[in-house]
């Protein structure tokens, strides 16, 4: 009898040249969506995937639709090993929550791809059009750096583990942060190589212009429950569905109370799809005791097979 899992999904920053490529060499089932994947984009995903260059899948209209696409194949090849994998609920860091949806079946592979690909183009012309920052904040308290992201006039971007926290907005805004930072009791104030200012209000535009997508996207109840980033809470309503979806481009991602949310339902086995171990870390620093168990490649795709039959 297998495992009840949470599966969890990778946001943006995850991804690496190469990625997927083992998968369609060894099933046929992830062989199979990244050729869906390529003919409903009208071009080769696949191809950056696997060839790069890395500074073509670092773009934010690439890199969105790559993980995506990633970790649905990930997920594909684990059911079709593991035949009476328990899904107990499913959620994602940012772009991580759409993959969620489409895999709890909230929408299609195709739908969530052209939600997908929209959502990271308009998000790299928000970037283009605004010069934007993000600053990560180690080992701060949590009330003291929500103060700094107020008096630096900027949005607090993630809440990723207790003493991780990620600020975005203006350049000058986020160096004013960096610069006060220490005497708020911050050990460490780091800025982020990234191309602007995410889940902060200079997204505005992306997010009325994914508003528009979503409203013509047909949205079902998911078949296992998904935790949102924007409220950190399960929603299964397509007009909440929508409405976090949308809010989360220029909202904070709640992941820390997400996790405890799930963790305090009872779950204690976790199964991150996606490159990087990044949500694994993290919840090495939310709760210790629970399992996470990372599929990033063919590899660690069999070794998880292996723990969850």
């Amino acid at each position: 009898m297998s495992k009840k899992v949470v599966i969890l999904f990778s946001g943006q920053g995850a991804q690496k040249v190469g990625m997927g490529k083992d998968l369609v060499e060894a099933y046929s089932v992830a062989k199979e969506l990244f050729s869906k994947a390529d003919e409903a984009l009208g071009f080769s995903l696949s191809e950056i995937m696997f060839d790069g260059p890395d500074e073509e899948l670092t773009k934010t209209s690439r890199c969105q639709p790559a993980l995506y696409l990633h970790g649905l194949a990930c997920l594909a090849v684990l059911k079709e090993k593991v035949a009476d994998l328990k899904v107990t609920a499913a959620a994602g860091l940012s772009l991580g929550e759409f993959t969620a949806h489409a895999a709890a079946g909230t929408f299609s592979f195709e739908d969530g791809l052209n939600v997908v690909a929209q959502r990271g183009q308009f998000m790299e012309e928000a970037c283009e059009s605004t010069e934007g920052s993000m600053a990560a904040m180690i080992g701060g308290d949590e009330e003291a750096v929500k103060q700094l992201a107020a008096d630096s006039d900027v949005d607090v971007a993630n809440f990723n583990a207790p003493g991780q926290i990620v600020l975005s907005g203006t350049v000058e805004g986020i160096d004013k942060a960096v610069a006060g930072a220490k005497e708020r009791g911050i050990r460490m104030a780091k800025k982020l190589n990234v191309a602007g200012a995410y889940h902060s209000r200079l997204m505005q535009s992306a997010q009325d212009k994914l508003s528009a997508v979503l409203a013509d996207t047909e949205i079902a109840t998911p078949n296992v429950p998904v935790y949102c980033n924007f409220k950190a809470t399960q929603v299964a309503d397509a007009a909440e569905i929508r409405e976090t979806l949308e809010k989360q481009v220029t909202g904070s991602v709640r992941w820390t109370e997400s996790m405890q949310a799930l963790i305090a339902e009872g779950n204690t086995t976790f199964v991150e799809l996606g490159p990087g171990k990044v949500l694994a870390g993290l919840m090495g620093r939310i709760d210790k005791s629970v399992e996470v168990i990372s599929i990033e490649d063919a590899a660690s795709l069999e070794e998880a097979i292996q723990k969850l039959a």
